[in-house]
């Protein structure tokens, strides 16, 4: 149920004053609604994105997996274990930012010195360990991927309920609360006026009378 706003003084300026509060409350919900929407399109934009971004990173590790498999059986697990300690290196990612809908998501990217392979550089290894270091590249850059959409749908869905919030504050208390102090000050206002045109009526009676 809704309440009526207080009014310091229940005067005709101050139902013009609210007047103008409810047309303002009313854009401004409106414009929010707007905003709702926008949100919740991104959000379920992002949302199938990171499924299909798992989707993939499973077909990816299973394919690496594999690879590995091969590469570990013809080099052999102790000649494959150097030359991958040797291969490692510092891991690069470029952080930026990005806006949705007046929300600032992260961006991230491998950096590409990065996407080259595994850095390994022994002359005698096969083709199997090339295809793993790829491999290997891609589900990197998948899980990189699946961060940043991770990360926006987290801070797409804070932002989304926050919003609902002012929203739910303005179509269920402050429009309300509003609407009705309006509606209890004109009633006000016509009972003012019928009791002022009666008392006038009286006077005239009574002028009459004399």
């Amino acid at each position: 149920m809704s309440q009526m706003i207080k009014v310091t003084r229940p005067t005709k300026i101050e139902l013009i004053k609210l007047k103008r509060r409810l047309t303002l409350a009313s854009r401004i919900q409106k414009i929010i609604k707007d905003r709702v929407s926008i949100l919740i399109l991104e959000f379920l934009q992002i949302a199938r994105q990171t499924v299909e971004a798992k989707r993939r990173l499973l077909e990816e590790f299973s394919g690496t997996y594999r690879e590995l498999s091969v590469a570990a059986g013809y080099h052999g697990y102790i000649a494959l274990e150097k030359e991958l300690l040797a291969s490692e290196s510092d891991l690069g990612i470029a952080a930026g930012l990005r806006n949705i809908g007046g929300v600032r998501i992260p961006a991230f990217e491998l950096k590409k010195a990065q996407r080259v392979g595994m850095g390994y550089g022994l002359v005698d290894t096969s083709s199997w360990l090339d295809r793993t270091a790829e491999s290997s590249g891609k589900c990197l850059e998948t899980i990189i991927e699946l961060a940043e959409l991770q990360r926006g749908l987290e801070l797409l869905g804070k932002e989304i309920n926050r919003t609902k919030r002012i929203l739910n504050a303005l179509e269920y208390l402050i429009i309300p609360g509003l609407q009705a102090t309006i509606k209890y000050l004109d009633m006000k206002f016509e009972e003012r006026d019928r009791e002022e045109k009666s008392r006038l009526k009286r006077v005239k009676v009574l002028l009459e009378r004399r």
